[in-house]
């Protein structure tokens, strides 16, 4: 499974990243962004509110069974072991953290589970990777810019990288060819007004923008 996962990932591109959403909103999201041709969704873990946490775990375990494969669902914001025990048993098939946590990264492959985990510097870059990151998400990827990208990329060209944070349908083709394979994308994606007033179809819409601007 975890080399599925890594296959899908590398093959797809995009994942999206879905915060604070209400659980009985969550489907209607999935199908939305499904409908748009995208089929890795993050849920993350508010950690303001850990009483939410079971949240975040309901909404991977309804979305697993609902899609039943055709959403790959990974839990966000995983900072702790305790968190990423708790994805693995609702389901999630990938963690992706904010940071370098090496307890993180380890019980992660633990559970046989493909581990992301973020980084800003080359220095947190390469002690991911070493510690066994599959992926290793650069944050926060547009301030950082297409220029810095390219200047890390040049020593440590064997990482797989994913570009987070104010990435959107008109700059993603330009980290991919910088050497980023994918990117996670928030809200502007997962539009929290838009889902608010149930508008699921611009949703759908922006996702195919992002499929068709990384195919």
């Amino acid at each position: 499974m975890r080399n599925f996962i890594i296959e899908q990932i590398e093959k797809s591109k995009i994942i999206a990243i879905v915060r604070g959403i209400e659980k009985n909103k969550i489907l209607n999201v999935a199908e939305a962004l499904y409908e748009g041709g995208i089929c890795l969704m993050e849920i993350t873990f508010n950690q303001k509110k850990p009483e939410q946490f079971s949240d975040t775990t309901e909404a991977i375990k309804s979305i697993t069974k609902e899609f039943n494969g055709r959403m790959l669902v990974g839990a966000g914001t995983v900072t702790t072991p305790e968190l990423v025990e708790m994805a693995a048993a609702a389901g999630a098939k990938y963690i992706i953290s904010p940071d370098t946590n090496l307890d993180v990264i380890r019980f992660t492959l633990k559970y046989g589970l493909v581990s992301i985990p973020g980084a800003m510097t080359p220095t947190e870059i390469m002690t991911a990777h070493n510690a066994g990151a599959d992926f290793v998400k650069l944050f926060p990827s547009g301030s950082l810019g297409v220029d810095y990208v390219k200047a890390i990329r040049a020593p440590i060209s064997h990482i797989r990288l994913l570009a987070v944070g104010g990435i959107n349908e008109n700059n993603i083709r330009q980290f991919l060819d910088a050497g980023m394979c994918g990117a996670g994308i928030g809200g502007n994606l997962v539009n929290a007004k838009w889902i608010e007033n149930a508008e699921y179809d611009k949703i759908t819409n922006v996702a195919k923008m992002l499929v068709s601007a990384v195919s």
